[in-house]
């Protein structure tokens, strides 16, 4: 299968580039994964399509504000790191813009002085690995007060609200980009949800910006996925499996929800409370283990993400899916409509 059998034409004015108000009044396309059937609906209609015995399993990574801008010490020349990655003893893995001014024992300052850092490797991919010279903790607290949102590169208006990139169930700090299938609910969606009988599993997972990285070679089995790390708790482990033996469905909240249970589903032949890291590269082709009904975005032509749904609701369905969805005008990637693939 190749690149660009998933590619589709998408005017650029239906990319959406701010948020709708209030969150669930987005448009919501329903899509039979069996006939491609095909409803058009708001995403708070959504509830008429879940059932009693049914769970819902949402992402609660929360994004940080990770663009921030260092001052180079020797020079002063202005250098914008954006963290991808936190890992052991306060280091990060960053994008730096210019990398050239970013070399390795170079140090620099943010805020005025609040924080410095040293940048003290390089990756394959060019990436900085930078460790700042705080407490690992206290960075968070740092981060709110002179980090911006990293808001994805098709987005080009200003954000005036900064947790309209998050969802309201977000907790876990971590992720550089939103789980966006999750921006669509309210806290009074998930409580109809819940009287419904529908119940609400947590899982997280910290996505990071390759999530937009390009697929860039021809043939889609070539292509080497980013790592991002996951931790799926026992009690939701346990409300999977207590889903499944009573015949309800399982309904993932997006493509990290989806990585992270097939993930775990794939390594141990079920669903177990798990903490890790994952790469897993899901296209048409790949057999689902876990999750039985998903809900997202409309994605980027020829991107991961386009993929994975095309293998959960099928190549013909996904494709025709989106070709209605820009006939229909419909708002695409992390601030547009909905889809429910049943």
């Amino acid at each position: 299968m190749k690149t660009s059998d998933f590619f589709y034409e998408l005017p650029q004015e239906l990319i959406a580039q701010t948020p709708v108000e209030p969150r669930d009044s987005s448009r919501l396309m329903i899509v039979d994964k069996v006939s491609g059937n095909i409803e058009h609906r708001i995403f708070r209609d959504l509830t008429d399509y879940l059932e009693k015995g049914d769970c819902l399993i949402i992402n609660d990574t929360r994004v940080i504000p990770a663009r921030i801008y260092g001052v180079k010490e020797e020079t002063g020349a202005v250098v914008e790191f954006l963290l991808l990655k936190q890992s052991e003893n306060n280091k990060w893995e960053c994008l730096c813009k210019p990398g050239k001014r970013a070399k390795i024992g170079t140090k620099f300052t943010f805020g005025e002085g609040l924080v410095d850092c040293e940048v003290c490797d390089v990756t394959e991919e060019g990436n900085r690995i930078i460790r700042f010279n705080c407490d690992s903790k206290e960075i968070y607290n740092i981060l709110d007060k002179i980090g911006k949102m990293p808001l994805p590169p098709y987005i080009t208006e200003e954000l005036k609200n900064g947790e309209r990139y998050q969802t309201v169930y977000s907790k876990e700090l971590g992720s550089a980009a939103a789980p966006t299938a999750g921006l669509h609910f309210t806290e009074e969606m998930l409580d109809r949800i819940k009287n419904k009988g529908v119940k609400i599993g947590k899982v997280t997972l910290h996505v990071g910006l390759g999530t937009f990285r390009p697929v860039k070679v021809d043939d889609v089995t070539k292509h080497k996925m980013h790592s991002e790390h996951y931790y799926v708790p026992e009690e939701t482990a346990d409300l999977i499996n207590e889903t499944k033996k009573n015949g309800g469905r399982v309904i993932s909240v997006g493509t990290t929800s989806t990585r992270t249970l097939e993930s775990v589903a794939q390594k141990y032949g079920k669903i177990q409370s798990d903490e890790g890291d994952t790469s897993i590269f899901i296209y048409p082709g790949y057999e689902f283990k876990c999750i039985d009904a998903l809900i997202t975005n409309f994605h980027l032509p020829e991107s991961t993400l386009i993929m994975l749904v095309s293998a959960f609701a099928g190549y013909d369905n996904i494709m025709n899916a989106y070709k209605t969805a820009v006939e229909e005008k419909y708002r695409f990637f992390s601030f547009g409509d909905a889809m429910f693939i049943k």
